[in-house]
C-alpha cells in the first residue's frame, strides 16, 4: 500500500499548491465509473487503476448510494484486475470487492480468485483476500472454504490469523455459520496461546462470542485465563470487560475471584490493563468507597502523567466517581487543582467539575473564583458542562447560593450561545425551586438577564416563571418594571408573554391591581392581534371582582389532555348527542412522558438541540394503544394511567411481569407486559388471571406468543365497583401460559406444549387511581373558594411512619393528588409541616386537600378535606 500512498500524497501536494486539501472532494459518481474502463486496457496501468479503486472506496465511505446495476458493472470491472500480480493492486481490489455491494449470485465470480489469494504463498494480501472472502460468502459457499478458513486460524503469519479470527467473528453472528463457528473450537484454542498480542486478543474475542449463551463455559473460561496465560494487555483489558459483564449480569452472587483478578490487574505492567482495571471497579455496582479505594489511588497517580490521554482518562473516571463517591474522590482533589490550568481544556474542564462534586462548603469561594478566571478560556460546549456542576453544588449548599448566583449571573452577561445562556437559566430555575430563600435573588438576576436578551425563547421563559413566582416574593412590584419594559421593547411573541405576566400579578396582588389595569390598557393598542386580544381578556377577567372568574381563566389555565380533547371531539362530531359537549370528560394532562437524554451531564460535547417536538403524556400513549384494540374502544374516554408500572416479580426470576392500571370511567384495564427470560422456552396463550373482592372480571386478552427476552403484553377487563369506598383492593394474581420447549441457538420450538402457571406477587389497587392531579397556581384562592360549608376533617396518628419527609411522600402517594406551591418538600430542622394537595376525581369535580403534619416522635396529623360533593369530603379524609 506503500505506493498508493505515495501517489496521493503527491495528489494532496499538488492539490495544496491550488489551494485544495482533499484530492477527492468533488468526485462524481458517473465519472467514477466510466473511469472503470481503464481496467480493460493492456497492458494495465498499475498506478492509475489504483487511483480509481482509491475514488471507488472513497465513495462507499462518504455514503453514495450504488444502485444494483452500477454496483454489478463496478464489481466485474474489478474482478479484471485479477489477471495483475501487482501486490498493492490486488490488496485494492480485495477491499473494493469487500465494500461493494455484491449479490451472491455475482460473488461466485470472485470466489475461486479470492480462495487461490487465500490460500498462495504471497503473505501480502492473504488476509486481505480473507476478509473479502467471508464479507461475500453465503452459507452454501463457506462450507468449501472451511478448512481453509481452519488452517488460517493458527496460520504462523499473524496477519493472516488475525484476519481470519476476525472474519470468523462477524460470521459467528449469523445462526448458520455460528453452527460450524463451534467445531472450530480447537484451533481457536491454539491461536489464543500465540505469542502475538493481536492474535491472542481477537482468539478471545472470537472464544467469548461462541461461549456467551452459556454461562457455566464462560465460567471456565474466565477461570483458565484470570489465573494467566494471558500476555496480550488487549486479551487482558477484554477479560476484563468480560469478567465485569459477569459480575453485573448476577449482581446477588459474589464474585471474590473476578475481584481479586481486577484488583491485581491494577498492578499490571500495561498502561491500558490498569486503566481498565481502574475503570471497572468504579463502575462496578454495589461497591463500596472502601472497595474502590485501590482504583482511585491508581487513577490519582495518572492524574500526574506527562502523556494527555491518561490524565484525561483519569480525570473523566473521577468525574463519574465523584457522582456516588465523592468522599472517595477527595483525596485527589490537591491533584485536580493542579490540572485546572492544564492545557488541554477538556482535562480542564473535567478537573473543575469534579472538584465542584467533591468541594466543601468552606472551598465553594475560592472554586467560584477559579471558574470566573476559568471560563473565558473554554467554548460554549465545556461551559455548559460548569454550569450543571454548578447547579449540582448549589443545590448541595443551600447556604452558599448567594455566591454561586453571583457567578451565574455574571455568565449570563458575558458572550455565548443559545445552549449556554439556557443551561445558566435552568439552573438558577432549578436553584430557585429547589431553595425557597434564593427566589428573591434569582428572579432579580433573571429580570437583569431579559433587560438585553437576544434569544426570544429564554425571554418567554422567564417571563413565565415571573409571572408565577414574582407575586409571592415579599416586594412583587419591583418586577413590575422589568417586565412591561418587554411589553414595550420586545417582538410579539415576547411582548404576549409579558401581557399574561402582568395579568397574573393583578390576580394575586390586589394592591397592585390597579397598577396592572392601567398598563393592560395601554396595551389596547398593541400591533399585534394576539397581544391586543390577551389584553382585552384579562381587562375583562380582572375588572369583573370575580375571585373564582379570575382564579379560573388567569391563574389556573386549561389542564385538558390536548390528544385526548382531539380525540372526544372528533368522536362527538362523528357521533352527534343531544347533550353538549362536556369539557370534564376530557382526560386531564399529565407529566411527559420519560425520554432517553441525547446527552449525559457528565459528557463534555453536548448535542446541537433540535427543534422542540410536542411529547406526549405517558398516559396520551396509552389512550392511543387502547382505543386501537375493539374490546376496550366501547370504553370511553382513558380517565388515568398509573404514573409507572407496578412490578410484580423480580427481573432475575423466570419471568418477570410488570403492570400498569388505566382508570376508564366504569371500568378498570390492567395490562401486563411479560418478558420471559428462559431462552430455552416459549410461551404461547399468556394471560395474567386475578382475583379481588368487589371486582368482577369482564375478561382477559391473551399474549399469543412470548419468545425469550421479548416483552409481550396481556390485558384484563375489571368491573369497578359503584361505591368508591370499595375500590381500593388486592388482587391475587397467577400467569398462567402454554409452554413449548425450544433450541436456545435457532429458537425454533416444538410443535407440541404443555399448559403451566406461575403465582406473581399481589397488586394493591388504592383510591389513587380515581383522581387524576390538578396544578393550582395559588392554592389558597382555590381553597377559600370551595368555602367552609364544603369541609370534611380528621385526625391521624400514623405510628410506623418516623418522619416528616417520609409521611408526606406516603400521603402523596395514596392520595395520587398534584402537591402544590412546593409543600411536598420539607425543610431540615422541621417539627411541622402544611401539605397542600390538588386533584380531580373521575366524575369531574375538583378536590382539595390540606394536610397539618406535626412529628414528636410520632406523626400527628389532621386532614382537611373540601369539594362541592360532600361524599368525596367523606372519602378522602376517611380512607387512610
Amino acid at each position: 500500500m506503500a505506493f498508493f500512498y505515495d501517489n496521493a500524497l503527491d495528489d494532496v501536494r499538488t492539490n495544496k499548491k491550488k489551494g485544495g486539501v482533499n484530492p477527492f472532494l468533488a468526485l462524481e459518481k458517473t465519472a467514477v465509473l466510466q473511469e472503470t474502463r481503464i481496467f480493460n486496457e493492456t497492458p494495465l496501468n498499475t498506478r492509475k487503476c489504483i487511483h480509481v479503486l482509491a475514488k471507488i472506496i472513497y465513495m462507499i465511505n462518504q455514503g453514495e448510494q450504488m444502485g444494483p446495476t452500477e454496483a454489478r458493472e463496478a464489481f466485474f470491472a474489478t474482478t479484471r484486475l485479477f489477471q495483475s500480480k501487482d501486490v498493492t493492486l490486488r490488496r485494492m481490489v480485495h477491499l473494493v470487492i469487500k465494500e461493494l455491494p455484491t449479490a451472491p449470485d455475482d460473488a461466485i465470480i470472485a470466489t475461486s480468485s479470492l480462495t487461490k489469494d487465500m490460500t498462495g504463498k504471497e503473505d501480502g494480501y492473504r488476509a486481505t483476500a480473507i476478509r473479502s472472502l467471508c464479507k461475500i460468502t453465503d452459507l452454501t459457499m463457506l462450507t468449501a472454504i472451511e478448512r481453509y478458513l481452519k488452517q488460517a486460524l493458527v496460520d504462523r503469519n499473524p496477519a493472516v490469523s488475525s484476519a481470519a479470527l476476525v472474519s470468523t467473528l462477524h460470521l459467528g453472528k449469523d445462526n448458520g455459520p455460528a453452527e460450524m463457528v463451534k467445531r472450530w473450537t480447537n484451533e481457536i484454542n491454539e491461536a489464543l496461546n500465540s505469542d502475538n498480542v493481536m492474535v491472542q486478543y481477537h482468539a478471545l474475542g472470537l472464544m467469548y462470542s461462541v461461549k456467551k449463551h452459556d454461562r457455566l463455559a464462560v465460567s471456565k473460561l474466565l477461570a483458565k485465563y484470570t489465573k494467566g496465560g494471558v500476555r496480550s494487555p488487549y486479551a487482558t483489558c477484554l477479560l476484563i470487560r468480560i469478567a465485569c459483564k459477569v459480575i453485573e449480569e448476577n449482581e446477588q452472587e459474589n464474585h471474590p475471584t473476578l475481584i481479586d483478578f481486577l484488583e491485581s490487574c491494577l498492578r499490571h505492567k500495561s498502561e491500558i490493563v490498569i486503566y481498565e482495571a481502574a475503570r471497572a471497579l468504579c463502575n462496578l455496582p454495589n461497591l463500596s468507597g472502601k472497595d474502590i479505594a485501590p482504583a482511585i489511588s491508581v487513577l490519582q497517580l495518572f492524574l500526574s502523567s506527562p502523556k494527555p490521554t491518561l490524565r484525561f482518562a483519569a480525570v473523566k473516571t473521577l468525574n463519574k466517581v465523584a457522582t456516588n463517591h465523592p468522599s472517595s474522590v477527595t483525596m485527589c482533589n490537591l491533584d485536580l487543582e493542579h490540572l485546572i490550568s492544564d492545557t488541554n481544556r477538556s482535562i480542564a474542564t473535567l478537573a473543575i467539575t469534579t472538584l465542584l462534586k467533591t468541594g466543601n462548603e468552606s472551598s465553594i469561594d475560592r472554586l467560584m473564583k477559579q471558574i470566573q478566571s476559568f471560563m473565558s478560556e473554554i467554548p460554549d460546549e465545556f461551559k455548559i458542562v460548569v454550569v450543571r456542576a454548578i447547579q449540582g453544588l448549589c443545590l448541595k449548599f443551600p447556604n452558599k447560593h448567594d455566591v454561586m448566583m453571583n457567578l451565574l449571573s455574571t455568565m449570563l452577561r458575558d458572550e455565548g450561545g443559545y445552549q449556554y445562556k439556557e443551561a445558566i437559566v435552568n439552573t438558577i430555575i432549578a436553584v430557585i425551586e429547589a431553595n425557597p430563600s434564593s427566589q428573591d435573588t434569582g428572579l432579580y438576576h433573571l429580570c437583569e438577564f431579559i433587560e438585553d436578551c437576544e434569544h426570544g425563547v429564554l425571554a418567554t421563559k422567564i417571563l413565565h416563571l415571573l409571572g408565577r413566582e414574582g407575586p409571592k416574593t415579599p416586594a412583587p412590584a419591583k418586577f413590575i418594571r422589568y417586565i412591561y419594559n418587554r411589553v414595550i421593547l420586545e417582538n410579539s411573541t415576547v411582548r404576549a408573554a409579558a401581557v399574561t405576566s402582568l395579568a397574573k400579578f393583578g390576580a394575586v396582588c390586589p394592591n397592585l391591581r390597579p397598577s396592572v389595569l392601567v398598563l393592560l390598557r395601554r396595551c389596547l393598542h398593541d400591533t399585534h392581534d394576539e397581544v391586543r386580544d390577551r389584553a382585552t381578556f384579562y381587562l375583562s377577567v380582572l375588572e369583573s371582582g370575580d375571585t373564582a372568574l379570575v382564579n379560573q381563566y388567569i391563574l389556573d389555565t386549561l389542564q385538558s389532555s390536548i390528544v385526548g380533547l382531539q380525540s372526544l371531539l372528533v368522536h362527538y362530531i362523528d357521533n352527534p348527542a343531544a347533550e353538549p359537549f362536556n369539557l370534564n370528560q376530557v382526560p386531564i394532562t399529565t407529566a411527559p412522558a420519560e425520554v432517553t437524554p441525547s446527552s449525559k451531564t457528565d459528557e463534555l460535547i453536548t448535542e446541537s438541540r433540535k427543534p422542540a417536538v410536542p411529547t406526549k403524556t405517558r398516559q396520551e400513549e396509552s389512550a392511543e394503544r387502547l382505543a386501537q384494540i375493539p374490546e376496550f374502544a366501547r370504553l370511553g374516554p382513558l380517565f388515568k394511567s398509573s404514573p409507572k408500572p407496578i412490578e410484580l416479580s423480580e427481573s432475575e426470576t423466570e419471568y418477570y411481569v410488570r403492570c400498569d392500571v388505566h382508570t376508564f370511567p366504569q371500568h378498570l384495564v390492567l395490562q401486563f407486559e411479560v418478558t420471559n427470560t428462559l431462552d430455552d422456552q416459549q410461551l404461547e396463550n399468556v394471560t395474567v388471571e386475578v382475583a379481588g373482592e368487589n371486582y368482577t372480571v369482564l375478561g382477559y386478552l391473551p399474549c399469543p406468543k412470548l419468545v425469550y427476552n421479548t416483552p409481550g403484553t396481556c390485558y384484563t377487563l375489571l368491573q369497578l365497583p359503584d361505591d368508591p369506598s370499595l375500590v381500593p383492593a388486592t388482587f391475587a394474581c397467577n400467569l398462567k401460559f402454554v409452554v413449548k420447549d425450544c433450541d436456545p441457538n435457532t429458537g425454533e420450538a416444538d410443535p407440541v406444549g404443555y399448559e403451566d402457571e406461575y403465582v406473581l406477587e399481589d397488586l394493591d389497587i388504592g383510591l389513587n387511581i380515581l383522581i387524576q392531579r390538578v396544578f393550582k397556581t395559588n392554592f389558597a384562592a382555590s381553597w377559600d373558594e370551595q368555602g367552609d360549608e364544603n369541609q370534611a376533617e380528621e385526625t391521624y396518628s400514623l405510628n410506623t411512619v418516623k418522619s416528616l419527609s417520609g409521611a408526606v411522600d406516603q400521603l402523596v402517594n395514596f392520595f395520587g393528588m398534584q402537591p402544590c406551591e412546593r409543600s411536598d418538600r420539607v425543610p431540615e430542622d422541621k417539627t411541622a409541616h402544611t401539605l397542600l394537595l390538588a386533584g380531580q376525581y373521575k366524575d369531574g369535580v375538583e378536590c382539595l386537600i390540606k394536610t397539618r403534619i406535626v412529628f414528636d416522635g410520632v406523626v400527628n396529623m389532621k386532614i382537611c378535606a373540601r369539594s362541592l360533593d360532600a361524599a368525596l369530603n367523606e372519602l378522602l379524609v376517611s380512607s387512610i
